[in-house]
């Protein structure tokens, strides 16, 4: 059986329909639908506006969540609840790594200025698999 890490890529190693948690300024949970992908540095990131409301709640506070995965649940797949600090970046080069057709309807390009790129360093991911009661657990 591959290890952990391994199984956790191959959910988030492609982009993923997720949901994603901010805090607002006063203190309340927010959870909005993004397209998620990770890397091998249990890096995860989504493309927003740059004007987006979860920017400002990232830039007040960056602990994030995330939970992906399973897209059917009659299909029992693995999915994964990932703990996170974010930051927005508009460099060029996360912008043009990250672009995908997909983002066409909504901006012109990856050099879109409203265009930009959620960078979220994972610090803890459990990963929940059909059947058993107790995640498995990667941590930074």
């Amino acid at each position: 059986m591959a290890g952990i890490k391994e199984r956790i890529l191959e959910v988030v190693g492609r982009f993923q329909l997720s949901s994603l948690a901010t805090i607002t300024p006063d203190g309340k949970p927010w959870t909005r639908y993004v397209m998620v992908r990770g890397d091998d540095t249990m890096t995860m990131r989504c493309a927003t506006f740059v004007s987006a409301r979860k920017v400002e709640h990232i830039k007040a506070n960056p602990e994030v969540h995330i939970t992906c995965g399973c897209m059917n649940p009659a299909e029992r797949q693995p999915y994964l609840q990932i703990q996170g600090r974010a930051e927005l970046t508009t460099d060029e080069k996360e912008r043009h790594d990250l672009w995908s057709d997909m983002f066409s309807h909504v901006f012109s390009g990856p050099d879109d200025a409203k265009f930009g790129v959620l960078v979220i360093k994972a610090y803890r991911i459990e990963l929940c698999t059909p059947g058993s009661h107790e995640p498995e657990v990667w941590e930074a």
